[in-house]
């Protein structure tokens, strides 16, 4: 039978749910209680287990241990299908709807209603407007999806799940691409869902919009629990120390002579971002980057920083703000311009979108050198040899030869080629995203090392982490972002765990 507390029935209870991959335990003896009429967050850094925990509620995976009831009722769904039967339905934080079809199309799309074979398209408008009212929302039925806002998109996705009578609602991530004013109007709808007695589940980076909408909140880490807590009753600063396994009291203050100084003092800026921003990545940011220089960005997972990142490096265009190097304006329109201007970028995931796994390290290293350089002016295979040749000595790339393929490399020493490539086109902004991520502790050092060797020499580095303990040791100012927004932004002395920390949790209210 379903438990009862403070009113509120429990619709949902996952007890001791476990899932392991080859080589990961992705979840390890998870609960997870969702009650009716309430909004439960459930939050968690990268790789904390909340997708993995959804899925294996919704039947995308299979769970190797545990129990999941519904209603009181045990459950096991083998398939998505399976669990929208039992009245669980996902939306996505990407709308996985067809945009050339009608909105009412999408809300009835594979349970269509039929009569002798012929659907009954008049039924179809029907439904669709009687699951849209019930988010209080009017619409024409009959228009093309893809003629809808990404906001009203959502909405007709929120109805979609909610035509198969849907007890439990699951949205992940369903604000990364609306403004204020739509994240607003879809509280509105979430709040009127809870009202009338369903069960949500939130999915969310954005500390604010938990505080805003939820009841509760469950905290995961490395696939473990770590707690369940009434929102209201759980100051910001504790959460964010959650979330990261650190308490706010066992952190402690940085040393000024742990941070490294400017190189030759004072410098002029060799490049300064104003107002910066584009809808749904980043709000408009400012920031100055001067030679001799570590900038560190800090933030939860979903802050913005890498969002920031490739606004810098052109990947991404900025729709508001600008952009100077040297006192001239200049337009980043594409990594190739980025990089003619000075810039270099190691991205978060080396592996997908950095090393190029069946090259060489000779051909990574001089990947970046030899695109700037253009088809017309090739590289010599003796000149890229030389040059391979003395990145790994410089940086101490532990390889058979330059054309040990890159695949087979260590983490820690596919990292150090994606920074030869960049050191080899002799940047004066390095842009450096989660370069220690998923590497040991002496490569880790190493990279930190090299940082500060960089800075001495004169170029400008961006420094985007995780893990503030490097942030603190690595940067002489650290820009805090919070939502998807700059907060703030430390200097020297100020730069300190405590400090970061408190920044990013923000004030701490009881609504």
């Amino acid at each position: 039978m379903p438990m009862e507390e403070a009113g509120q029935s429990v619709l949902l209870e996952m007890r001791g749910i476990g899932k392991r991959f080859p080589g990961v335990q992705a979840l390890d003896a998870v609960d997870f209680t969702v009650r009716r009429g309430q909004v439960h967050a459930l939050i968690g850094e990268n790789g904390a287990g909340k997708s993995t925990l959804i899925k294996t509620l919704t039947g995308a995976y299979r769970r190797d241990t545990g129990t999941i009831h519904l209603d009181g009722r045990p459950i096991d769904p083998r398939t998505p299908k399976d669990a929208e039967t039992l009245g669980i339905s996902t939306v996505y934080q990407e709308v996985n709807l067809i945009p050339h079809l009608s909105v009412a199309e999408n809300i009835c799309l594979g349970r269509q209603p039929t009569r002798f074979g012929a659907i009954r398209w008049r039924a179809i408008a029907r439904r669709a407007v009687e699951a849209l009212a019930r988010l209080e929302l009017e619409l024409d039925v009959s228009r093309q999806l893809s003629s809808c806002s990404i906001a009203i998109q959502q909405m007709v996705a929120i109805a979609r799940a909610l035509d198969i009578s849907a007890k439990l609602l699951i949205l992940d991530e369903p604000t990364s691409s609306l403004d204020e004013k739509e994240v607003a109007e879809l509280f509105s709808v979430v709040r009127r869902l809870r009202d009338q007695g369903l069960g949500i589940v939130f999915i969310t980076h954005f500390l604010d919009q938990v505080y805003d909408v939820s009841d509760r909140v469950t905290v995961l880490r490395d696939g473990r629990l770590v707690g369940e807590y009434e929102t209201a009753g759980l100051p910001r600063v504790e959460l964010v120390s959650r979330m990261i396994g650190k308490e706010i009291t066992q952190v402690e203050a940085a040393r000024p002579d742990r941070l490294p100084g400017a190189a030759g003092g004072a410098r002029e800026a060799f490049a300064e971002v104003r107002g910066l921003g584009r809808k749904g990545s980043i709000a408009p940011i400012d920031m100055t980057f001067t030679p001799g220089e570590a900038v560190g960005l800090a933030g939860l997972l979903g802050s913005g920083r890498t969002e920031t990142a490739r606004l810098l490096f052109g990947i991404d265009r900025a729709e508001t703000g600008e952009v100077r190097v040297g006192g001239r304006k200049v337009a980043l329109t594409s990594p190739r311009r980025a990089i003619r201007l000075g810039f270099g970028f190691t991205p978060e995931d080396r592996r997908v979108e950095g090393i190029i796994p069946n090259l060489s390290v000779r051909e990574n290293i001089v990947l970046a050198l030899q695109a700037g350089r253009g088809i017309w002016r090739p590289l010599s295979r003796k000149r890229q040899a030389e040059i391979a040749q003395q990145f790994i000595r410089a940086l101490g790339i532990k390889t058979p030869s330059a054309e040990q393929v890159a695949a087979n490399l260590s983490g820690g020493n596919q990292q150090k080629v994606l920074l030869a490539r960049w050191l080899a086109t002799q940047p004066k902004l390095l842009i450096l995203d989660e370069p220690t991520r998923g590497i040991d502790v002496g490569a880790k050092a190493e990279i930190e090392n090299l940082v500060g060797r960089l800075c001495a020499e004169g170029m400008a580095i961006l420094f985007i982490s995780s893990e503030l303990e490097e942030v603190v040791r690595t940067c002489q100012r650290v820009v805090v972002l919070r939502d998807r927004a700059k907060v703030d932004e430390l200097v020297g002395p100020r730069i300190d765990e405590q400090a970061i920390m408190h920044t990013i949790a923000g004030h701490d209210h009881a609504a």
